[in-house]
């Protein structure tokens, strides 16, 4: 306890604490130090670099932990993903400076999916569209869709998109994924049907991203990606904005071949307000909240504050990266 009363920890994620204050409480008690995100925004690499020096302890939200950033790290020996994507972390830099790297597996992805079944409901129905025409006093029913009877396609089966997958099962909508992994158990028993990545892409009426941000997938939502895509279909992503080019997701809703859009991440955060996709009525945009409930914030802050601690005490801990 003496070596950690004598370290000093960085914590950035705006919610970290809103709902378990205990979480706080906990971490002041343990270490000599706490320093709590001063900007009310994801750092970047700019602002990172000032709050690093003497840090021993970081548990990080979606800042742009950059090599530069990690430079200016001289005591540093662990960053704790309040999350799970580590897509903002330059791996390569914290290896070489020996700093071990954790994250949140799963921990919210009760929440994401939770997210996404909203955002494809409100696609469907156009929930967004109705309610800004009745504030502005119309009062003209809107004609949505149904779920029951489309066909949902879920590209990426990880912890997210089986929890997507759990509860479509009650709306009674054809379920196509497609994973790298083999998941002929989990498609049998929640009614998913396991297809090949051009059949999701060709025959989903919706289509929900469950791909981590990588080299492989940066991108990988082009125009020509999207021309395979059914006409008037929709598109969802609650992973990463890099997956898609933007560009061409507003030249397919400009001309119609996508009917809309929902997009929880984009690729620059907070968005450029010239962002063409801002001013479309056919596209919801959520701040990159689907990691944002009682249940994800509370279960990722425990998780990522006791692997920062374990690192700090010597010992091993349970969601290494690197």
């Amino acid at each position: 306890m003496d070596n950690l009363l004598a370290m000093k920890v960085l914590v950035t994620p705006r919610s970290y604490g809103r709902h378990d204050v205990h979480l706080k409480t906990e971490l002041e008690s343990k270490v000599g130090e706490v320093i709590y995100n001063p900007y009310g925004h994801s750092l970047s690499s700019e602002e990172l670099q000032d709050l690093l020096p003497g840090v021993d302890g970081y548990i990080a939200g979606i800042d742009t932990i950059d090599r530069a950033a990690l430079e200016r790290a001289d005591h540093l020996k662990v960053i704790a993903r309040y999350g799970t994507g580590v897509d903002n972390v330059d791996l390569k830099a914290a290896k070489e400076k020996a700093i071990i790297v954790t994250n949140t597996p799963g921990a919210n992805a009760v929440s994401v999916a939770e997210l996404t079944i909203g955002l494809m409901l409100s696609l469907a129905r156009r929930i967004s569209e109705a309610d800004r025409m009745t504030k502005r006093g119309e009062w003209s029913p809107i004609s949505g869709i149904c779920l029951e009877g489309k066909t949902v396609g879920l590209l990426g089966l990880g912890a997210i998109g089986k929890e997507v997958a759990c509860r479509l099962q009650g709306f009674g909508c054809v379920v196509l994924a497609y994973d790298l992994l083999s998941l002929k158990d989990f498609a049998l028993a929640h009614g998913v049907v396991p297809e090949s990545f051009e059949n999701v892409i060709q025959q989903a009426d919706f289509l929900s991203l469950h791909v981590p941000l990588t080299p492989e997938t940066a991108g990988m939502v082009d125009a020509g990606f999207i021309a395979k895509m059914k006409s008037g279909s929709f598109l969802v992503n609650t992973s990463r904005g890099g997956i898609i080019d933007e560009a061409a997701l507003l030249a397919a809703l400009e001309t119609g071949h996508l009917r809309g859009a929902a997009l929880d991440t984009l690729a620059e955060e907070p968005p450029d307000p010239g962002n063409m996709l801002l001013a479309l009525p056919q596209v919801i945009i959520t701040p990159h909240m689907g990691a944002h409930s009682d249940r994800a914030a509370n279960v990722m802050g425990r998780w990522a504050l006791q692997d920062c601690l374990n690192v700090l005490k010597g010992e091993a801990p349970i969601h290494r990266v690197i």
